[in-house]
C-alpha cells in the first residue's frame, strides 16, 4: 500500500489537475476576507451540517451587518436569527455565535485566540472548529477532520471508521489519552512529545 505522503501527493496532484475545483465554504471566506479568524470561527460555526453554498451566502450578509467580534456581541439575537435563518439549526447558531463573541470581547479583547486549548474553550467549539480556525485563520498546520475525510480515508483502506472512531472515544480521548493502555506508543508522536 502507498505511504500516507504518497496517496495526499496523488490527490493534491489530482485537485491541481482539475480546473477549475469548487472551493470549500471557508477556504472562499479565508480569501474574501484576507483570513480573519474571527470570521473563520464564526464560519465554521455556521457551516456544522450546511452545505457550502448556503454557508457563503450566509456569511457574507452577517459579515456586512456585523464586521467584527464587538458588534456581533453586541447583535439582537432576532436579527441575528432572520440573517442565518436559511441554515440548519439555525436558531441555536445564532444564540452560539452571538455567545462566543460576547467571550471573545470579554476573554481575549476582541481576538480570536490562536491556540488550540484557549479555541477549545469556547462554547460549541470542538477539535474540528479549533482545527479549521488553526488553518484558515492563522495559517497554522492542523488537520480539521470532517465527514470527507472519514469517507475517503474508509474507502482507501486507510481505517475502519467504526473502529477509529471507538479508539477514540475509549482509548486515544481528546483530553486525557489512555496511554497506559494503547499499543501504539513506538510511532506515536503524542506519546513521544509528552513522556
Amino acid at each position: 500500500m502507498d505511504s500516507m505522503g504518497s496517496i495526499i501527493k496523488k490527490m493534491e496532484k489530482i485537485l491541481h489537475d482539475k480546473k477549475p475545483y469548487r472551493f470549500t465554504a471557508l477556504k472562499q471566506l479565508q480569501a474574501e476576507e484576507s483570513g480573519d479568524p474571527f470570521k473563520i470561527l464564526i464560519g465554521t460555526i455556521l457551516s456544522s451540517r450546511t452545505r457550502d453554498e448556503n454557508t457563503t451566502k450566509v456569511v457574507k450578509t452577517l459579515f456586512k451587518r456585523f464586521r467584527n467580534a464587538k458588534e456581533l456581541a453586541e447583535g439582537n439575537i432576532e436579527e441575528v436569527k432572520q440573517i442565518v435563518h436559511s441554515i440548519g439549526f439555525y436558531n441555536v447558531k445564532a444564540k452560539r455565535i452571538i455567545e462566543v463573541s460576547q467571550l471573545i470581547v470579554k476573554r481575549f479583547d476582541g481576538k480570536v485566540p490562536n491556540s488550540i486549548e484557549k479555541l477549545l474553550e469556547l462554547p460549541g467549539v470542538g477539535r474540528k472548529t479549533a482545527n479549521c480556525v488553526l488553518v484558515y485563520g492563522f495559517n497554522i498546520p492542523a488537520i480539521p477532520v470532517d465527514i470527507h475525510v472519514h469517507r475517503i480515508s474508509n474507502r482507501l483502506g486507510l481505517v475502519n471508521t467504526s473502529t477509529f472512531v471507538m479508539y477514540g472515544q475509549n482509548v486515544c480521548l481528546p483530553v486525557t489519552p489512555n496511554c497506559k493502555l494503547c499499543k501504539l506508543k513506538k510511532i506515536c508522536k503524542f506519546y513521544h512529545s509528552t513522556n
